[in-house]
């Protein structure tokens, strides 16, 4: 029996229309353009997870930040937005509400819990496939039209996009986000490059949640290695200066650290750093080493139960935080009193000091850049 268009469920429909307001208008340009100089379009790393919690009104609406890289991450961020809630009820005199949220954080506390009903509200780990565009000239960088206003070095003070985004098929977008959208819908890893039951989770997701919306985009810094591009960081950068400066804390810290550079040799990565935080670009070379930073689209599938959340065959590694604890107290790795035991690996010991010596140098230059900054500004002690 044909099934007509008035009979589609809602979540498994894309609102299309042409862009009326000249910034959204420009942007679906820019993203149709896209479509030429990179045509292809590759999964980008695992999945991110986030919380959502569902409205009355219809659709389910983001908390800020949309960064676990593993279910578990976004379990522990939704226990501890439970104790900020029972802390806003016992401000608010309701005890009983307190109790309630007590309760819930206590649960995520012991158990993986992916969806939880507190206060009469649905919350939700919620799951995130990743994907970039790449072409010829190899992955796309960010567009003209992608918010990019953030200070170098004061990022992390920036609002998650994110937060506060709706998740809901019946919300209008743009021609070319509609087109994207339907494409990345059909995208499963093919059989054999993927271990099976990931496969076979990515075919049932394809079922059981049909639908599905962008979130927007999200950035990350990738490393030609071989002839071809591959991650260096986690991806989850809400604009491109914040994957910028996560480039510029690597070249100071983490590549040295690893590399196990001495002074000499980090005078390279420093000055690549500097001249980054001086000309923000979307490219960078050191020591004949090619960074780039990139584009990336997160796509949230929806099906009759709202958005999904995490597969069977997600990677989890680390369990619910006490569960952690009683593991290691059973293995006799964690005192009562004094924490987790001292070792006497000389060798992890001395990886830790170098690695403790860069993190320090890193803040001490951040302190006075700002502080240059706030005495450039003629305000003194505020930022």
């Amino acid at each position: 029996m044909t099934q007509h268009p008035e009979n589609i469920p809602a979540y498994r429909t894309i609102r299309m229309s042409p862009p009326i307001e000249p910034v959204q208008a420009l942007a679906d340009v820019t993203a149709w353009q896209a479509r030429d100089r990179y045509p292809d379009v590759r999964f980008a790393g695992g999945p991110v997870f986030g919380v959502a919690r569902e409205r009355e009104s219809g659709g389910w609406e983001l908390y800020p930040h949309f960064t676990g890289m593993a279910p578990q991450d976004a379990r522990d961020a939704m226990g501890a937005r439970f104790r900020r809630m029972a802390q806003d009820a016992e401000e608010a005199g309701d005890a009983a509400g307190r109790a309630q949220c007590l309760r819930a954080a206590e649960t995520m506390d012991w158990e993986p819990v992916d969806d939880i009903t507190v206060a009469g509200t649905r919350y939700r780990v919620v799951r995130a496939e990743r994907f970039l565009r790449t072409g010829p000239v190899g992955p796309e960088p960010p567009r003209p039209t992608d918010p990019d206003t953030g200070e170098v070095g004061m990022t992390y003070r920036e609002v998650d996009p994110a937060g506060g985004f709706v998740i809901d098929p019946g919300t209008v977008t743009g021609l070319s986000d509609g087109i994207l959208t339907m494409e990345l819908l059909g995208a499963v890893f093919p059989r054999g490059t993927v271990p099976e039951d990931v496969h076979r989770d990515a075919k049932h997701a394809a079922a059981t949640h049909p639908g599905g919306v962008l979130m927007p985009a999200s950035f990350m810094t990738v490393e030609r290695v071989g002839g071809r591009w591959l991650p260096n960081d986690s991806g989850t950068s809400c604009t491109p200066q914040s994957a910028r400066d996560g480039l510029a804390s690597h070249l100071r810290v983490m590549a040295p650290w690893r590399l196990r550079l001495d002074d000499a040799g980090r005078v390279a990565y420093n000055e690549a750093a500097d001249r980054l935080d001086a000309e923000p670009g979307n490219q960078l070379s050191v020591d004949g080493r090619h960074f780039r930073i990139v584009r990336v689209e997160r796509l949230i599938r929806i099906g009759p139960d709202g958005p999904e959340t995490s597969r069977p065959s997600d990677a989890d590694p680390t369990p619910p935080v006490m569960v952690q604890n009683e593991q290691l107290r059973a293995q006799g790795l964690l005192d009562e009193n004094a924490g987790a035991t001292e070792g006497d690996n000389t060798e992890i010991d001395e990886a830790t000091r170098r690695f403790e010596k860069l993190f320090l140098e890193e803040q001490e230059r951040r302190a006075a850049a700002r502080e240059a900054r706030r005495t450039t500004r003629g305000t003194p002690g505020q930022d």
